[in-house]
């Protein structure tokens, strides 16, 4: 695909994407809550974040690898979970998934994925995270975990800034909804991106939810069950809930969606093995704090105590330095990977990573570290 082949950013990447996807599609996933305030506050914390640079060092060769909770990784970046992947290319997720392997990284499948938990885990070799929406209904929640335990999912990510959905504009004013409704202005947009429509014909349609059918005893499909589970996370989940799941998971759990350090530290005290510093993307409380300003607090308040993720805004290679430097131990990617997937399927999920990670590899000799354990705080000016 030359194209895919050309994009030489992460940005390039998300302009062919908005040029091949129907709108009401790329703005679900580009899109943040509200007026987006957060959405691109998370964009201007790693801008605004300058670096010390270190020279007259040897830096012919760099290695960028390091450990991410407890396991070595290729790079310091974990894929985020990504719910819907598929309606922009069917099979993406797999194809995500494969390229987080290729790449010697993490990856976290999302509860409204469209592949399901024992699919991934049959069809890719590699680290694989399972992230857990806490719906209403207990039971199926049991289930969930049980099958992510089953199919030998390394950690469990339950994420905990769900007391509601986020109020995203974009996709009120495009009449988009999960599932898509084909309504007309989606089957108008459609029309004008043939690709896209030959491609979600050629695969029998909108695709699956696959880890959400039985969703209250439904034996409709789950991608008609997706807006039920949307709906349904449950406001009720407290730190005791969450102290019964710790119990419940022997392997490794990790908290998605903390911004605050006298949270992180109940959580260290609670055992968790991590805590996953995040605002959704910018997609749930507009006007919350930008996760790079989140992150660096808590890493110095928990940081020997377990591990520290951080995403949301996250665009460039150098990125993930800044965040290590600040006392991350990775960065997670969620929307590059939706970009490079968009555009160009598996092709193009590969390619968002690899341009991540040659200008992760360049910003390491520019800044004249060869190791991630180089990556010091006195690297960012404060």
């Amino acid at each position: 695909m030359p194209a895919i082949d050309r994009a030489v950013s992460i940005a390039d990447l998300r302009a062919l994407a908005k040029r091949r996807l129907p709108r009401a599609i790329f703005d679900f996933f580009d899109g943040g809550a509200e007026d987006e305030l957060t959405l691109r506050a998370n964009r201007a914390a790693f801008e605004g974040a300058r670096l010390l640079p270190r020279v007259l060092r040897d830096v012919s060769k760099v290695d960028p690898a390091c450990e991410i909770l407890g396991l070595p990784a290729g790079r310091p970046f974990v894929v985020a979970p990504t719910g819907g992947a598929g309606i922009a290319w069917p099979g993406v997720d797999i194809g995500i998934a494969r390229a987080a392997a290729a790449a010697g990284i993490p990856y976290t499948l999302s509860t409204n994925a469209t592949a399901s938990i024992e699919e991934v885990a049959d069809q890719v070799q590699g680290r694989l995270w399972f992230q857990l929406y806490v719906l209403r209904e207990r039971g199926f929640v049991e289930k969930l975990v049980t099958r992510a335990e089953a199919a030998g999912y390394e950690a469990l990510v339950p994420t905990v800034d769900l007391a509601t959905g986020g109020k995203r504009e974009r996709d009120t004013r495009n009449g988009f909804s999960i599932p898509p409704r084909l309504n007309a202005r989606l089957l108008l947009d459609g029309a004008l991106h043939p690709a896209w429509a030959w491609r979600i014909a050629l695969h029998g349609g909108l695709p699956d939810f696959a880890s959400v059918r039985g969703y209250r005893g439904s034996r409709e499909r789950g991608l008609a069950l997706a807006s039920s589970v949307g709906r349904d996370t449950d406001p009720a989940f407290d730190w005791d809930d969450l102290a019964r799941l710790r119990e419940r998971w022997k392997k490794k759990l990790v908290v998605k969606g903390v911004s605050r350090v006298e949270d992180a530290e109940r959580l260290a005290a609670l055992g968790v093995d991590g805590v996953w510093v995040s605002n959704h993307g910018g997609r749930q409380l507009d006007g919350a704090v930008a996760s790079l300003e989140a992150m660096a607090p808590i890493a110095r308040a928990v940081g020997g105590r377990m591990a520290v993720l951080m995403d949301g805004g996250v665009r460039r290679g150098v990125d993930a330095l800044k965040a290590r430097a600040l006392g991350a131990q990775a960065v997670c990617v969620g929307r590059p990977v939706l970009y490079g997937g968009g555009a160009g399927g598996a092709a193009g999920a590969e390619r968002a990573l690899a341009i991540l990670a040659t200008e992760l590899e360049r910003a390491m000799q520019l800044c004249g570290v060869r190791t991630m354990a180089e990556v010091t705080p006195d690297l960012v000016a404060s």
